[in-house]
C-alpha cells in the first residue's frame, strides 16, 4: 500500500481540509494553550468522523482510515501545524483497541460507534489511593451477583470524569490468588446510581482531575471486557498504547515554534523600547 500512496499529495488534502474544515473558534482555543475540554473536542470530532477520519489507527472494518504509518504521522504533523486540537485519547487510543481486541461483538457494536461519532465520552478508573504507581494493589472491589457486579471502591486522579459518559475501571473480583490475577475490565456508566465526582482542583486552576466514589455501583457482567481476572492483561495493553501518545511529537514541535516566535516578538520590542529610550535621551 504504502508504494502506491502520493504523500505529498495526501499532506496537501489534509492541510486543505485542515484549514476549511476546522472552526476557527476551535483553532485559537489551540494557538492560546486554553485548556481543551468536550466542547471543544467533540464537534472537531464530529467533523473528522464525518470526512472519514474518526479514527486514524483503527482498521477500515470499524470505522477506521487504514492509513499507514506515514501518512498517520503526516496527518498528526500537517493538524499540528495548523493548530487543530488533537484527538481525544481515552475513547479513540485507550479503550477503542482494547475493545477492538478483546471485546464481544456486543461489545464492539455498542461502543465503537460512540467512540468513532465522539457521541460518548471516556474516563480512565485506574488509580486509587495507595494504588498508582503499584496499580496491582487497587482494592475497589467488584462483587458478583447473578448477571451484575456490586462495585465498591474510589478512583483517583480521573481524567475527565465529570464530563465523560463512561469510564474504564479496573477492580477487583478476586483476593484468593495473586494480586495481578484478580483484577477484571469492566466498562461502567457514569450515570449510575452510586456515583458521585468530585474534583481535584490543580495548581494550573482548571477543573481536569476528580475523584470518583462508586458506592455499590450495579454494573452488567455483560460489560465485563474479557475474561473474568484478566483485567491486567487488558490494562497493560491499553497502557502500552497509552505511552504511545507521546511518539505524537508534533504538537510539542508546533508549541516550541510557537515560543520561538513569541520570544523574537517580545525580544524584537524590548530592543525597540531600548532604541527609542536611547534617541530620547540624545541632547538636542
Amino acid at each position: 500500500m504504502s508504494a502506491a500512496v502520493d504523500y505529498e499529495a495526501f499532506r496537501a488534502e489534509v492541510r486543505t481540509f485542515a484549514e476549511t474544515h476546522c472552526p476557527p473558534e476551535i483553532r485559537a482555543v489551540v494557538a492560546a494553550y486554553r485548556k481543551l475540554s468536550r466542547k471543544v473536542w467533540y464537534p472537531w470530532q464530529r467533523i473528522l468522523f464525518e470526512r472519514g477520519w474518526g479514527a486514524p489507527g483503527w482498521p477500515r472494518q470499524y470505522g477506521g482510515t487504514g492509513w499507514d504509518l506515514k501518512q498517520r504521522h503526516i496527518f498528526d504533523e500537517v493538524m499540528a501545524e495548523c493548530d487543530c486540537p488533537p484527538q481525544y485519547h481515552h475513547g479513540l487510543r485507550h479503550i477503542g483497541p482494547v475493545i477492538l481486541e478483546y471485546g464481544s461483538e456486543e461489545q464492539k457494536q455498542r461502543f465503537l460507534p460512540g467512540i468513532l461519532s465522539g457521541e460518548e465520552w471516556w474516563c480512565q478508573g485506574y488509580s486509587e489511593p495507595g494504588a498508582g504507581s503499584d496499580l496491582a494493589s487497587l482494592r475497589t472491589a467488584a462483587r458478583r451477583e447473578g448477571d451484575e457486579y456490586v462495585v465498591e471502591g474510589q478512583k483517583t486522579w480521573t481524567s475527565h470524569a465529570h464530563e465523560s459518559d463512561w469510564m474504564y475501571t479496573l477492580v477487583r473480583t478476586s483476593k484468593e490468588a495473586k494480586k495481578q490475577q484478580g483484577i477484571s475490565l469492566l466498562l461502567i456508566p457514569l450515570n449510575a446510581p452510586g456515583i458521585s465526582i468530585r474534583p481535584i482542583r490543580t495548581i494550573d486552576g482548571w477543573h481536569h482531575v476528580n475523584e470518583v466514589f462508586l458506592d455499590d455501583v450495579r454494573v452488567p457482567v455483560a460489560n465485563r471486557v474479557g475474561e473474568e481476572g484478566g483485567g491486567w492483561t487488558y490494562g497493560k495493553f491499553l497502557l502500552e498504547r497509552e505511552r504511545l501518545g507521546g511518539a505524537n511529537v508534533a504538537p510539542a514541535l508546533r508549541n516550541l515554534e510557537r515560543t520561538r516566535e513569541l520570544l523574537a516578538h517580545e525580544l524584537g520590542g524590548e530592543r525597540h523600547r531600548l532604541q527609542h529610550r536611547a534617541l530620547e535621551a540624545v541632547p538636542r
